[in-house]
């Protein structure tokens, strides 16, 4: 007879957590009936966020993983959008510096 290996999970989790992402889908595409503008999109990418982070916590079994695989997995692309933010602000303040320069030349 063959063993199974590894840890078994209780269905109930996996339709708590589908009800969760249907539900949340709603209301994300409940957003298209609201006018544009910063609560529209920050609620877009609530939803989206939370989302992804319950595919990821359960689906994708990260829940159970340890601290350092976690860290492995997730640490980097934080840094990289930390980067790009700093990056961003550099930018703009690049451009915003010779726009200065072309109006006022000295």
């Amino acid at each position: 007879m063959a063993t199974a290996e590894g840890q078994q999970h209780p269905i109930k989790i996996y339709l708590w957590i589908w009800f969760l992402l249907f539900l949340f889908s709603g209301f994300s595409y409940g957003t298209d009936f609201m006018p544009d503008g910063p609560l529209r999109t920050t609620l877009i990418l609530t939803f989206m966020l939370v989302k992804a982070g319950l595919i990821i916590a359960i689906f994708m079994h990260m829940a159970w993983e340890r601290l350092a695989l976690i860290y492995a997995i997730f640490l980097p692309p934080v840094f990289i959008l930390v980067f790009i933010v700093l990056m961003t602000i550099e930018g703009d303040y690049t451009f915003l510096t010779r726009e200065i320069m072309f109006m006022f030349p000295g």
